[in-house]
């Protein structure tokens, strides 16, 4: 099961459709920036048809032929090259999967070597320096057609994969290879825009963390330093989607109590990721990464709801549906003593949210009444709570233009009626008198300001006669 598996269910089905038509998918090939000098390959015999003595050694040199890169971007170059290294990956596969006793010592080097080759490459620049994720199809990899054979997957990863997989595979042994730098080169290539690749890589990254322990550290402060990165300086990067999905699984695995470490990587850097544009293209990953982290400690409950308080969007309605919904979900697993902690400054932005002309905001706000664990906390605090919430909630049911969120403020200001009928009725009445302040000044500053205008006019009047005079 790969590490998308715990957060798929989470993933919002309500994602932005674009109402404009994507451009035409287009195909990129980083395989010409690393083509060496042409080899010719030549067909080896197969594997399954050689005596089990000499296997090993075509073995060998069927990885060492897999290890020449051809250029996928001229389709008529190497053809039959390319389909002999095509034919040949597939027995590969083939081979690791049924095979028993394949994967010894003398075989790791030459495995490790055909992986990096194929997949390990710098990514070219986008054709489209204006991409826009949510708008615009992604440029694929042009050597995957060419590579995909079975379920249209990339042969070279499904290799790695079933590598990573098999029983036979001994981390003791294939640490010496995959080491430091191959995960470092193989973070790179989430920043891939072909979906495809991101997609291996995350359950290829998923698997080397479950099987090397003594890499689990350095993966998690590379990407650290990725996130770092791409909330402070570039923002930009494909792959933070796929990498929030491994990290749901590993927080999910944290021993209890929690490293400093992590609940520093929560405040430092996942909290900060709610600040970048893009939000929306990882916002359900990176939710429920900051749930698992509450449901392990609820101390840190607190700051994680301060630190979305902070960033706040003030002007994006989109960001700010997301934002309520995530608080939701804390809301959710939240226990009651860290909800009197926070209620007060929480309440006072879910009040600006409920009075936001824009009605999918208010609408949002409005159906946390509709959660029967938040309604037994708002019971609970009744008395902090109502005070914040009444009047933004009484003035729309008066004055907001759209009618299904003056329903839904009738049917909360019903539930906090029946929920202290008392402070409702004393609310009421603070509300009205309030309000006969307010019109008593305004009536007042009106009034000001006629005389005001009155004493203008007049003057005006005497300059004229006074001129007249002279």
């Amino acid at each position: 099961m790969s590490a998308a598996g715990p957060v798929s269910d989470k993933i919002d089905p309500f994602v932005k459709k674009s109402v404009r038509k994507g451009k035409q998918k287009k195909s990129q090939g980083s395989s010409k920036y690393r083509t060496k000098n042409s080899v010719e390959l030549q067909p080896l015999a197969i594997l399954k048809d050689t005596p089990p003595s000499e296997q090993q050694e075509l073995f060998i040199k069927k990885l060492q032929q897999c290890c020449v890169v051809f250029d996928f971007m001229d389709p008529v170059s190497d053809i039959k090259g390319k389909e002999i290294k095509r034919a040949t990956l597939n027995e590969l596969v083939d081979y690791i999967t049924t095979g028993r006793g394949v994967l010894n010592e003398q075989v790791y080097p030459d495995i490790v070597k055909l992986i990096a080759c194929n997949i390990f490459r710098t990514l070219p620049p986008s054709d489209n320096p204006d991409f826009d994720p949510e708008e615009d199809d992604p440029t694929l990899e042009a050597s995957w057609p060419h590579l995909q054979v079975r379920r249209g997957v990339y042969i070279v990863y499904e290799f790695f994969l079933r590598f990573l997989e098999s029983p036979e595979f001994q981390p003791s042994i294939a640490k010496k290879y995959i080491d430091q730098r191959f995960v470092l080169q193989l973070l790179e290539l989430f920043d891939s825009e072909d979906p495809r690749e991101r997609d291996f890589l995350k359950t290829i990254l998923h698997r080397i963390y479950g099987k090397f322990l003594g890499l689990r550290a350095f993966i998690r402060k590379q990407i650290s330093n990725i996130f770092l990165k791409f909330i402070y300086e570039t923002e930009h990067f494909n792959g933070v989607g796929e990498l929030l999905e491994i990290l749901g699984s590993i927080i999910n695995g944290f021993a209890l109590p929690l490293k400093a470490e992590h609940k520093q990587f929560l405040i430092k850097v996942l909290i900060p990721l709610h600040k970048v544009k893009c939000l929306s293209l990882y916002h359900a990953q990176l939710a429920y990464c900051v749930v698992q982290f509450l449901e392990k400690d609820a101390s840190l409950t607190e700051p994680v709801v301060m630190g979305l308080l902070k960033f706040w969007p003030k002007t994006c309605s989109q960001k700010e549906v997301m934002f309520l919904g995530e608080i939701e979900e804390i809301l959710d697993v939240i226990e009651p003593a860290q909800f009197v902690k926070i209620q007060e400054r929480l309440f006072k932005q879910i009040s600006r949210c409920v009075s936001s002309p824009h009605f999918q905001v208010a609408e949002r706000a409005l159906y946390y009444w509709n959660n029967e664990y938040i309604m037994s906390l708002i019971e609970e605090n009744s008395n902090v709570i109502m005070p914040i919430m009444f009047p933004a909630l009484y003035r729309i049911s008066k004055d907001h233009w759209n009618q299904t969120i003056v329903a839904l403020v009738y049917n909360v200001l019903k539930t906090f009626m029946e929920m202290n009928s008392k402070l409702f009725d004393e609310l009421t009445s603070s509300y009205k008198a309030d309000r006969q302040k307010e019109k008593k000044k305004e009536k007042e500053r009106d009034e000001l300001w006629k005389k005001l205008s009155k004493l203008e006019m007049n003057n005006a009047a005497n300059k004229k006669t006074q001129a007249n005079a002279k």
